[in-house]
């Protein structure tokens, strides 16, 4: 160890193996970062400015938006960066701060999307008891709670990186600190890293994912006693939203920590894409595109401003 040097910084690769399609892949990656940006900042304003928006379903997607605008913020600007930068360099305070933020704004997704199954699980379910079940109160301690064990999961797993001594390779192949690729560039056991990152990862995953779909079969069968049409269609369409974002979501993220990581593929680096860049773009499409509400608040916004003009 003494005659190792200790690194102070990490180069990102990021997509540099493609610098020949670089001037056709940097505007793609800058409107998909200017779209998640203001779709979601969108949302977050309608359901701001609308009061009868001020719900416990909007508040929970408005949150979301929130998550999904701090995590493209993570990542978006440093790979956009990497593009032209000649120095593709991060420091290791830097990519620590980094890599707990995305882990934190990642973990409060997943946790979100357990309250908005829950949330819709009242509403079918319990109709008659969701004012009083989903009451304001209940919204901010859940939104507390999902906040105060998000950053209590990614402080963990920084907390046990910091053991870690950098002193051989400092490349990451990824355009951000991402903690799997992190570890296999220690020079110390990172044997209890990996193994956290497999059991408390796995199991809040498991737990997380189960708890989330437990709420719809309980909502299939009181939907599937139901013989009114136009019920039935209302209760699903409320549903199939949040499901597609479950799917997109756990499905990437399963992908991208629940395996070993020996050798880093292309495959790796494109799941990497879809989690950190193209799922916060996806979420106010599937969310927003398929909401009455939403969409008549927008209609209602665009009708002010066009009075607003011709006045």
């Amino acid at each position: 160890m003494d005659n190792q040097t200790i690194v102070t910084e990490f180069t990102l690769l990021g997509l540099s193996h493609l610098s020949k399609f670089e001037h056709q892949l940097f505007p793609m990656f800058l409107l998909t970062y200017l779209l998640t940006l203001n779709g979601n900042m969108l949302i977050l304003v309608l359901i701001l400015t609308n009061n009868h928006l001020h719900t416990p379903m909007y508040i929970f997607l408005g949150n979301l938006a929130f998550v999904d605008i701090c995590y493209s913020q993570v990542t978006g600007p440093q790979m956009l960066l990497e593009f032209y930068s000649k120095k593709k360099v991060i420091s290791y305070g830097s990519c620590l701060t980094q890599a707990f933020f995305f882990m934190c704004f990642v973990s409060c997704e997943c946790f979100l999307l357990v309250v908005m199954s829950y949330d819709r699980y009242v509403a079918v379910c319990q109709p008659l008891q969701y004012i009083q079940i989903m009451s304001w109160r209940r919204c901010v301690q859940l939104i507390n709670l999902i906040w105060a064990l998000g950053s209590s999961y990614s402080l963990v797993h920084i907390l046990f990186t910091l053991r870690l001594t950098f002193c051989g390779p400092n490349t990451i192949h990824n355009f951000f600190c991402d903690l799997p690729q992190l570890l296999t560039l220690s020079c110390t056991d990172t044997f209890p890293n990996i193994l956290l990152l497999f059991l408390l990862g796995g199991l809040f995953t498991s737990i997380a994912f189960f708890i989330t779909l437990l709420p719809y079969a309980y909502i299939y069968y009181t939907v599937h006693r139901i013989r009114t049409k136009n019920t039935t269609f209302k209760a699903f369409s409320t549903c199939t939203s949040h499901l597609t974002v479950v799917c997109i979501f756990y499905g990437t993220l399963c992908f991208a920590y629940l395996r070993p990581h020996s050798t880093y593929f292309d495959a790796d680096l494109v799941v990497a894409v879809v989690y950190a860049v193209v799922s916060p773009l996806l979420n106010p499409i599937i969310y927003s595109l398929r909401n009455g509400e939403i969409k008549n608040a927008l209609r209602r916004v665009k009708n002010s401003i066009i009075t607003s003009y011709m006045d």
